[in-house]
C-alpha cells in the first residue's frame, strides 16, 4: 500500500507542477467569462437591415407587412417585376415577395413568389406565409358575408395551469430547466472524463516511449503503477475543478459587486420590478423561484463527485490500457471511438429521452448501464429518482470498474513493455489470456 500512495503522490504533484496545468486552471475561468461576454456582447450586435420589395398586383397585402429590426418592406407595385429582378441581382435588395393579382384565393396562394439570391430562413417563410393566410383567410369570410369581428370573439385562447397532485401550483418549462441543470453536470463530466482520461493515457505513453517505464515497473506491479496513475491524475482533476468553482464563485460576487448583476435566489426580481410588474407574471417568476429551491441541489452535487469518480475511473482504466498498448497518440485513434460513443450516447439518451419520459424504460436502463450511467442518471436526478436506483447504478458503475480495471492491467501488463510494434484488436485479446 505505501508503495502505490507513493505512486499516487509521484502522479498528483508531477501533474500539478505542469506550467500547462497551473495556467489552464486559472486562465480557464477567465477564458470563460470572456468567453461569456463576448457572446454577450455579440446578441446585442444588430444584424443588417434587409430590403424586401413587395410587389403586390392584388393591393391587399402590402398594409400587411410590419418593419422589423431585420426587414424592412417596401411598396414596389408600380416598378415593373422584370426591373426588380435586376435589382434583386445587383444586390440593390434581399429579395421581391411578388403576389399575384388572382380573383380566386385558392389558387392565390399556389402562386405567390419569394425571389431572391439566397434561400431564407424556414421561420421567416413561415411568418410571411402565417400574414399572407391570415389575410387571405379574412378575405374568405367577408366572401361568404360572415362576420369577421364576431368570428375573432369566439376564438378561445386556452392557458392550462399545471399544479401538482398535493394541490400546489408549478409552472411550465420547469421540464426543460431540469434538463438543463442536469445536461450541464453530465456535459461536465463527459469532459473531464476524455480530458484527464487523456492525460492518463498521455502520461503512459510519454514514460513507455523514454524507457523509464522499464525502470519503474522492475519496483512495482504493473496494476499498482496503473491504479497510482489514475487516483493520482483524478485528484489533481479534483484540485483543479475545486479551484475552477472558487475563481467562478469569486467571480460571480464581483459581478455581483461591481457591475450590478443579481446573482442570488432572487435573480432578476428586484423590489422595483416588482413593485411595477404586473401581479401574474410576478407571481409567475415566484413560481420559478420556489421550484428552482425545491430541485435536490444537495444530492446532484454530491452524485456529480460520486459520478465523477466513478465513471473517471472507468475510463481511466480503459486509457491506461490504451496507452500501454501503443508507442505513440497517433496509434492510439483506432482504440478511442469505443471509449467516445458510450460517453456520445450518453447525452444523446439524456436529450432525447430523458426531456421527454425521464421515468421511462430507455432513461432508466441507460442511466443503470455503467458506461453512459454518469450522464444519464445525472440527467434524471432533477427530475426525481428512487434512492435504490442511484445506489444501484453507482454498484454497477463501481463494480463494472473493478472489472474493467481487472482486464485493463492484464493489457497493461503486457504491452507496457512492448515496443515497435502496433496492436491489433486481436492481439489485445490474447494478451487478457496471458
Amino acid at each position: 500500500m505505501s508503495i502505490l500512495k507513493l505512486i499516487i503522490k509521484r502522479e498528483f504533484v508531477a501533474k500539478v507542477r505542469n506550467k500547462s496545468f497551473i495556467v489552464m486552471t486559472f486562465l480557464s475561468p477567465l477564458l470563460m467569462v470572456g468567453l461569456a461576454a463576448f457572446v454577450g456582447y455579440l446578441s446585442t450586435m444588430k444584424s443588417d437591415v434587409k430590403e424586401i420589395a413587395v410587389h403586390d398586383e392584388s393591393n391587399l397585402f402590402v398594409k400587411e407587412f410590419k418593419n422589423s429590426d431585420e426587414y424592412h418592406y417596401l411598396n414596389k407595385s408600380d416598378v415593373d417585376l422584370k426591373v426588380l429582378k435586376d435589382s434583386i441581382i445587383s444586390e440593390k435588395y434581399e429579395a421581391i415577395l411578388y403576389i399575384p393579382k388572382i380573383e380566386d384565393n385558392k389558387e392565390l396562394a399556389k402562386k405567390i413568389q419569394y425571389i431572391s439570391n439566397d434561400s431564407p430562413s424556414l421561420s421567416y417563410i413561415d411568418d410571411l406565409e402565417t400574414i399572407i393566410g391570415q389575410k387571405l383567410t379574412k378575405s374568405n369570410f367577408e366572401k361568404a358575408n360572415l362576420d369577421t369581428l364576431a368570428i375573432k370573439n369566439a376564438e378561445a385562447k386556452v392557458d392550462i395551469n399545471l399544479a401538482k397532485a398535493s394541490g400546489e401550483e408549478t409552472v411550465k418549462g420547469l421540464n426543460e430547466i431540469k434538463i438543463f441543470i442536469g445536461a450541464a453536470f453530465g456535459y461536465l463530466i463527459m469532459m473531464f472524463i476524455i480530458i484527464y482520461g487523456n492525460m492518463v493515457m498521455r502520461s503512459v505513453i510519454e514514460e513507455k516511449t523514454n524507457r523509464i517505464i522499464e525502470i519503474i515497473i522492475s519496483s512495482v506491479k504493473p496494476f499498482q503503477l496503473m491504479m497510482g496513475k489514475i487516483i493520482g491524475t483524478s485528484l489533481a482533476g479534483v484540485l483543479q475543478f475545486v479551484i475552477w468553482a472558487l475563481l467562478g464563485g469569486i467571480l460571480l460576487f464581483i459581478g455581483s459587486a461591481f457591475l450590478g448583476i443579481n446573482v442570488g435566489p432572487s435573480s432578476g426580481v428586484s423590489s422595483e420590478m416588482m413593485a411595477t410588474a404586473n401581479h401574474g407574471v410576478a407571481a409567475n417568476i415566484q413560481l420559478y423561484v420556489n421550484e428552482f429551491k425545491n430541485l435536490p441541489i444537495a444530492t446532484l452535487l454530491v452524485s456529480f463527485i460520486v459520478y465523477f469518480i466513478g465513471g473517471y475511473f472507468l475510463y481511466s482504466s480503459i486509457y491506461a490500457a490504451i496507452g500501454a498498448a501503443v508507442d505513440n497518440e497517433t496509434d492510439s485513434q483506432q482504440f478511442l471511438l469505443p471509449i467516445i460513443l458510450p460517453l456520445m450516447l450518453g447525452v444523446y439518451v439524456g436529450f432525447f429521452s430523458v426531456l421527454n419520459d425521464p421515468h421511462g424504460t430507455v432513461a432508466t436502463v441507460f442511466s443503470m448501464i455503467p458506461l453512459t450511467s454518469p450522464i444519464v442518471m445525472l440527467m434524471r436526478i432533477p427530475f426525481g429518482v428512487p434512492w435504490w436506483q442511484i445506489v444501484l447504478s453507482l454498484v454497477l458503475l463501481f463494480g463494472t470498474f473493478f472489472l474493467v480495471v481487472w482486464f485493463a492491467s492484464k493489457i497493461y501488463r503486457i504491452g507496457i513493455l512492448m515496443y515497435g510494434k502496433k496492436p491489433t484488436w486481436k492481439e489485445l485479446y490474447k494478451w487478457l489470456k496471458y
